[in-house]
């Protein structure tokens, strides 16, 4: 049974950092390009970043370059995303997904306020 956990998500000021984990199963995520999604109050999901099976092409939404990184452990199956230097604008439930295929976690919910 094919299953993508996420975890990491949490309260945090403005200007703080989180690190979102994604924990696959019942497939190798590594055979796969990986990606990070956002669904804000009121609004459609987005990619956020996508990695490329190896990690050798990375793409980010203009909105988190240079704040947010995406990455991989094989050896863990489990692909991050950490963001830093948060803003109120991030906001919102981000999910992970294995592009190309219907697997997607459950989401985890990350609130940056003051």
């Amino acid at each position: 049974q094919v299953q993508l956990v996420e975890s990491g998500g949490g309260l945090v000021q403005p200007g703080g950092s989180l690190r979102l984990s994604c924990e696959a199963s019942g497939f190798t995520f590594s055979s796969y390009r990986m990606s990070w999604y956002r669904q804000s109050p009121g609004k459609e999901r987005v990619v956020v970043a996508v990695m490329t099976r190896t990690g050798g092409s990375i793409n980010y939404v203009d909105s988190v370059q240079d704040r947010f990184i995406i990455s991989g452990d094989n050896a863990k199956n489990t692909v991050y995303l950490q963001m830093n230097n948060l803003k109120p604008e991030d906001t919102g439930v981000y999910y992970c997904h294995a592009l190309s295929t219907n697997y997607w976690g459950q989401g985890t919910q990350v609130t940056v306020s003051s």
